[in-house]
């Protein structure tokens, strides 16, 4: 090797090195792609992941007040105009498609609204109780709900009055639709949200 093939491989060597070393320096001043997302939580009477039933027993009974909290937090690019839909099913009424993002097919009875900014985490109570219900033979129908005061008709019914659930279900507005859908654009995949809790009326 003569003397340029030295210099040849001592600037070669140098340059991979200096681009070794600044490459971790560079990354951190690059702004870091992270996964949009959204949060929807429902809390118990103490704004905590517990006591969502009076006295701990999920038998609801006709008049009985039952106090939870939305939870919503907005992990999006920016601000969104959410919806939250809450419907009552029973047990063979079909629940949200996670896997296809589909929500329920049964109409909701409650709708929240909300625009979030980013970042933004926005509880609201959702208290409610059973103020009407019907027994035919061994069903029970849910004819009329109270939410937040204001009350609310509707018919659903449950064998014995087993195994109701309240579905809540996170609504994103399309601003090229113009229209609420259920779940968001995350990426290339769409994304969605719902949550239920269980109950019976005693």
């Amino acid at each position: 090797m003569n003397l340029d093939d030295y210099r040849t491989l001592f600037l070669t060597v140098t340059l991979i090195l200096i681009l070794g070393a600044s490459t971790p320096v560079i990354g951190m001043f690059l702004p870091r792609s992270e996964e949009p997302f959204f949060v929807l939580a429902l809390l118990g009477e103490r704004g905590m992941a517990d006591h969502y039933y009076p006295n701990g027993d999920p038998n609801i009974g006709v008049g009985s007040p039952v106090r939870w909290y939305l939870y919503l937090y907005n992990h999006m690019d920016g601000a969104q105009y959410v919806a939250v839909r809450v419907k009552v099913l029973n047990s063979t009424l079909p629940a949200p498609d996670s896997a296809l993002c589909c929500p329920s097919p049964v109409p909701h009875f409650f709708e929240f609204r909300r625009v979030l900014v980013k970042n933004e985490t926005w509880i609201s109570p959702f208290f409610w109780r059973v103020s009407g219900a019907t027994y035919q033979g061994d069903m029970v129908a849910v004819t009329q709900l109270v939410v937040n005061n204001v009350t609310l008709s509707l018919d659903t019914r449950a064998l014995g009055g087993h195994n109701f659930r309240l579905v809540f279900e996170l609504w994103v507005y399309d601003d090229a639709l113009g229209v609420f859908r259920f779940g968001w654009r995350s990426g290339q995949d769409y994304r969605c949200a719902w949550n239920q809790i269980w109950f019976n009326v005693a």
